[in-house]
């Protein structure tokens, strides 16, 4: 870093002083005394370098007297002092190598040296002035980018933070309703019961090992949504139809974790569980125009008199916690939608951006009745 500040010191000073010394000679070029372009490149030269020795000097000064609202006053007049007096060796340099090198110097007394050093002073107060504003302006400008790079960096952990909250909440209210459906069943069909708890033990272990996950394959998700059919297919047997219908190519993409799950749950409870002859569950999914779309259909009696409430979140965890997830993850880049009516259950479909997972897998269709 040092020594890119370094170059670029004495390199834009190096093309003021080229931009100079052109300056001079094509202006003395038509003269009785014109000067040489070499000459006049030496002449310039060493003027800018007499600059590029103090730059550093007037940046120390800037960052270390920033002008700030709270401390203005002060502040400007440290720099109006240190300003003047470095505006004024550069002006008095200045014109001593003009003086040099228009042959004049020994023949120029010191008060008219200095006299025109003080008609010189102007534009050396504006060189400094230029400095400063440009290291403030550079300063504002890094404080800027790190304030926004925080900021971006509070939203994506508080973003962070809202969905594995989300995510966590599935864990419980998910375990709350299986215990309920073994409750259900320990006695009045105990060997039934036990089999549903060592399903559940199954559906936990693939659940700890993704705590902490946001995203999973299409085929992780849908071997986590297998064991919980296969706990809801003990409580239900015959009552309970699954098909599915994945296309091969939506396996390895990427979905949230435990994002089918909860619209499965929510279809047993209230499409399949309330019918005496029980009802079938469709889940679908398939790749359309960049985006992966998914939907969990049943023929139960639907929810038309709850859909409204479901909409705005106000029933279930599922549902509501669905939506909020999708939000967060892929924001506009989504969609959510419910449809229902009576007599023909209620269809929940959505869409989110096709990403592909890292590993790579079997495309083997997953189309099934169960």
């Amino acid at each position: 870093m040092r020594y890119y500040r370094w170059i670029l010191n004495w390199g834009s000073w190096t093309l003021v002083g080229f931009f100079f010394a052109s300056q001079i000679y094509f202006y003395t070029f038509y003269t009785s005394r014109p000067v040489s372009f070499s000459k006049a490149l030496v002449w310039q030269l060493l003027a800018v370098y007499l600059n590029a020795l103090l730059t550093p000097l007037i940046l120390w000064l800037a960052r270390r007297f920033p002008v700030e609202r709270q401390n203005w006053p002060r502040r400007l007049t440290i720099h109006v002092a240190a300003g003047s007096l470095i505006a004024f060796v550069l002006a008095l340099g200045h014109v001593t190598l003009d003086m040099i090198f228009w042959g004049r110097y020994d023949k120029t007394p010191m008060f008219d040296l200095f006299r025109m050093a003080f008609g010189m002073f102007d534009k050396e107060m504006l060189v400094y002035w230029f400095l400063v504003l440009m290291s403030h302006a550079f300063d504002y400008y890094n404080r800027y980018q790190r304030g926004e790079l925080r900021t971006s960096q509070l939203e994506t952990k508080l973003a962070q933070a809202h969905l594995q909250a989300l995510r966590m909440q599935l864990n419980p209210h998910f375990l709350f309703n299986t215990l309920n459906t073994i409750s259900e069943l320990i006695y009045r069909d105990p060997r039934a019961a036990e089999q549903m708890i060592t399903q559940v033990s199954d559906m936990l272990r693939l659940s700890l090992d993704k705590v902490g996950v946001q995203e999973v394959s299409l085929q992780q998700e849908l071997e986590f949504l297998n064991k919980y059919l296969d706990i809801e297919q003990t409580r239900f047997a015959e009552r309970l139809k699954v098909r599915m219908e994945i296309h091969p190519d939506t396996l390895h993409a990427c979905v949230p974790n435990m994002i089918l799950q909860p619209l499965v749950e929510n279809a047993v409870r209230h499409g399949i569980a309330p019918r005496a002859a029980g009802g079938s569950i469709e889940i679908h999914a398939r790749r359309d125009n960049g985006m992966l779309s998914m939907e969990v259909r049943d023929d139960g009696h639907g929810l038309s008199k709850k859909l409204e409430k479901i909409i705005s979140g106000g029933v279930g965890v599922g549902l509501a916690n669905t939506r909020a997830r999708l939000e967060h993850l892929y924001g506009a880049m989504h969609r959510f939608e419910l449809s229902t009516s009576p007599g023909h259950g209620l269809t929940v479909s959505m869409a989110i951006p096709f990403r592909e997972s890292r590993a790579g897998f079997d495309d083997e269709d997953t189309s099934l009745d169960r």
